[in-house]
This record gives structure tokens, sequence and C-alpha cells, in this order.
């Protein structure tokens, strides 16, 4: 969570808030009033100086005046957000996260201008700062770049043209066997089995140019594989 929130907010990579979740985090979203416009800070400066990393404020919320408590944990101004962390005591969960649309804050109060580092320095510190960790903004695009060729292969492995159980017969093979492609409604596994409409073991068979053993028991595995889905019966 602390590279994500942070990063996210280092490198202007920011999502929407309400996509955002943790099993020790929770978060609150506020619904502004009608006609309130969504502004950078109450002053109309950048976030990131209004409400500065590892200060302590209290903010109050429209439309009921909701009071939050918190280090400001990270900022984005993409989606205009205050992101707070509030420790928890005599629980089982390390802190609570609240995600806030900086357009929602009627009021500021600045508890700590800088929370302390360690419980030394402050004893009766409500919040300890968090070292911010070196971010990479060359990492993040790569990671970016990543998701993207992954989510396009993944677009390529569905045939509008199959039927629904052909394509789940796809994916089963795909994940099973990897090397799996369409060739046309058919199934092509590992450039040695064709599986045909509809999709059934009667419907799996070696390529032409291909005998022997090995290519023999590929099939079966292949068959089996099939037979597995339901629906399917073996020949």
């Amino acid at each position: 969570l602390d590279v994500v929130l942070r990063s996210w907010s280092a490198c202007g990579l920011g999502n929407h808030s309400s996509n955002m979740a943790s099993t020790t985090a929770s978060a609150s979203s506020e619904e502004l009033p009608s006609g309130q416009s969504s502004i950078s800070s109450s002053t109309g400066g950048p976030l990131f100086l209004e409400y500065k990393v590892n200060s302590v404020v209290e903010l109050t919320l429209a439309p009921n005046s909701e009071t939050i408590r918190g280090l400001v944990y990270c900022t984005d101004h993409v989606s205009n957000s205050i992101v707070l962390k509030k420790s928890l005591k005599h629980t089982t969960l390390a802190s609570e996260i609240h995600i806030i649309n900086a357009a929602s804050v009627t009021s500021k109060k600045v508890i700590l201008q800088e929370a302390p580092l360690t419980a030394e320095q402050g004893e009766t510190a409500e919040e300890l700062a968090l070292p911010l960790p070196n971010v990479s903004k060359k990492a993040l695009e790569e990671r970016e770049k990543r998701a993207i060729r992954l989510a396009e292969e993944s677009f390529r492995h569905i045939n509008e043209k199959a039927s629904p159980e052909g394509q789940a017969v796809f994916d089963r093979l795909l994940k099973a066997c990897n090397d799996v492609v369409w060739r046309g409604e058919s199934i092509v596994v590992l450039q040695q089995i064709q599986v045909d409409p509809p999709y059934t073991t009667n419907e799996c068979h070696l390529l032409t140019s291909l005998s022997g053993p090995k290519h023999e028991a590929s099939l079966e595995r292949v068959k089996k594989i099939v037979a597995a889905l339901p629906g399917q019966q073996a020949s």
C-alpha cells in the first residue's frame, strides 16, 4: 500500500479513489453539494503544498460536516484527492486510510506541521511520519506498458465467431498448454492438435503431417482436458 499510494501520487499516475482498497485500509469518498466544482485546494494552489505529506490535519467535509483527522499520506492532483492515514489501536488492523476529494473539504486545521519520525521524538504524538520511498518513474512506466501488453494479448485470445462452449475450451487449453491459437473457428494446440467445432473429444485430432507416440500422447492429454469440461462426452 505504501509504494502504491505514494508512487501513484509522485508520478501523477493517479486513478479515482473508488478503485482503491486494502485489507488494512478503508476509503472515504464524499458526495459534493449540488453546484460545487472541483478545485485543487481551498487556496487554489497545488494540493501537495496545501496538504503537506507527513503533516497531521483535521478536515471538515461537506455535506454533513464530518470530521476526519490523520496524517497526510499523499495527494494526487489528477483525481484531486487527499489521502489521510489514521493509526488504529487495540485492533488487529494497523491503520485506516481515507481517500478524500479535496473539493469536499470545507475547513482544515493543522495539528502538526510535521509528525515526529520516532515515538521518542514525540511521546504523545498520535501519528508518526512515514519515510518517502524511492520512486522510479521509469519502472512504473514499464509496469504500465507490460499491463497494456498483457491486456492486448488477452483480447487476441477471444474469438467472436466461436461459440461460448468453444471459447471455454480454448481458455482451458490455454491455461493448461500455453501454446494455443485460433485458426478460424478451430483451436490449434502446441502446433500439433486441432479441435474443431463443436469442440468435443471426437473433434480432437492430430494435424495431418504429424504422427508417432509423442504426438499421440499430446493428443490424449488434450482430449482429457476437453473431456473434463462440463457437458463434454469422451470419445
